[in-house]
């Protein structure tokens, strides 16, 4: 028989060993969790989940440390945003950051209106009814904006510095995004400023942008101009191979299409952006209202050339253009 103090040893030992893995279980569950809704597909994420982790960490939260961040995607589909929104607001999220999507932004908006909700994107959010105002914007929801979609003219203007006698433009639109009319309407108005006659040509599939393609070289299109849209921002590996094989200049939004081999590129830094998501999240966990947080403007903006495209083009590249470049790939 054990006598009476081994036994008081063997069941203190006993206890803690069912109450190690219980108090793991609890910290674990106290742990605030992020959701993190992006639009596109998990190849392409890598880049957006590394800047909302960094953003967070700034704030002083570390996944597995301190917080849980529940990423979800929508393989380009919108219309599974809801769904995933919904399932988010089931599982009691702390905040919910929608990085690079002004419909995912949206969804998450029409989901919940407890739920902080941090969004990053290019377009402007009053417009869009996202937020009251940009320094109060009342309710849940509030993030950062770059206004890329207002930079057609600055883009027009690059590629016609480049090519100055480019006479015929395209401008590539997804016509299911929401801001499609006012991307329009800025193109249009920023080749009537510079005189020249810009076409606009819309896609919102990967057959549709083959289509796409195939029309420009019958229109005798000069160069194209790519709109900031998630869609497309996904389709970036299509679009710079179809440029290149149409021997097409082209200019996108963001850096990620000159890096894998586009001509140019003139937007906002995407990772800066959802870092400053990131940062906003941790200030929510930490206590801070959304209305209380004013929407930022995107600071960081980039002209980013590909010089061996441009030799593989067969452009003389002048010396103003590569003067303005933040980054030029060689």
């Amino acid at each position: 028989m054990l006598d009476k103090g081994r036994r008081q040893f063997i069941g203190l030992v006993g206890g803690a060993a069912v109450a190690w893995p219980l108090a793991a279980r609890a910290q674990q569950s106290a742990m605030p969790v992020v959701g993190c809704v992006y639009p596109g597909v998990p190849e392409l994420s890598t880049g957006v989940v590394a800047a909302v982790r960094k953003g967070l960490g700034e704030s002083g939260f570390t996944e597995g440390r301190n917080v849980t961040v529940e990423f979800r995607v929508a393989y380009n589909d919108n219309a599974r945003l809801p769904e995933l929104m919904a399932d988010l607001v089931q599982r009691r999220v702390a905040v919910i950051v929608t990085p690079g999507s002004t419909p995912a932004a949206l969804a998450a908006k029409a989901a919940t209106t407890s739920i902080p909700v941090v969004f990053s994107i290019g377009t402007d959010p009053v417009e869009i009814g996202l937020v009251a105002s940009f320094s109060r914007p009342g309710g849940n929801v509030t993030g950062i904006t770059s206004l890329n979609a207002e930079l057609a003219a600055k883009r027009l203007g690059l590629m016609l510095e480049l090519l100055p006698n480019v006479q015929r433009f395209a401008a590539l639109v997804n016509p299911t995004n929401r801001v499609a009319e006012s991307v329009t309407r800025d193109a249009q108005a920023a080749g009537s400023a510079i005189g020249r006659q810009i076409e606009i040509v819309a896609a919102s599939s990967a057959r549709e942008i083959d289509s796409v393609f195939a029309s420009l070289a019958q229109k005798r299109i000069d160069a194209l101009v790519v709109s900031p849209d998630p869609l497309l921002d996904n389709r970036r590996l299509q679009l710079v191979t179809l440029a290149a094989h149409q021997r097409l200049p082209t200019i996108y939004s963001f850096r990620e299409n000159v890096e894998i081999g586009g001509l140019m590129s003139y937007g906002s830094s995407a990772a800066d952006r959802d870092r400053q998501a990131g940062v906003y999240a941790g200030r929510i966990l930490k206590g801070e209202a959304p209305a209380s947080l004013p929407v930022m403007r995107a600071a960081k903006f980039e002209f980013v050339f590909n010089l061996l495209t441009a030799k593989a083009l067969g452009l003389d590249v002048p010396a103003t253009v590569l003067a303005q470049a933040d980054e030029v790939i060689e």
